[in-house]
C-alpha cells in the first residue's frame, strides 16, 4: 500500500527504519522555511506599523473622544 502512496524513495525509506527518514526530514525543512517566511513577514508588518504611528501627526490622530473639535 505504501508504495501506491509514496514516491520510491520515501517507500523505501519509510520500509527501512533504520536508516534516515526522508520524508520527516524534507517535512521538517519545509516546516521550518514557512515559520520563518511568516514570522518575517510579521516581524516587518509590526516594525511599519509602530514606525507609522511614532511619526503620524498629533493633529491628524483621532484615538480619543476629546480629540476632535469643532471649528
Amino acid at each position: 500500500m505504501n508504495s501506491l502512496l509514496a514516491c520510491t524513495t520515501c517507500a523505501n525509506n519509510f520500509a527501512d527504519a533504520t536508516g534516515p527518514n526522508a520524508a520527516s526530514w524534507s517535512i521538517m525543512f519545509l516546516l521550518v522555511v514557512i515559520v520563518g517566511m511568516l514570522g518575517a513577514i510579521g516581524f516587518f508588518m509590526v516594525r511599519i506599523a509602530r514606525r507609522e504611528h511614532e511619526n503620524l501627526d498629533p493633529e491628524l490622530r483621532d484615538d480619543a473622544p476629546g480629540a476632535l473639535t469643532n471649528h
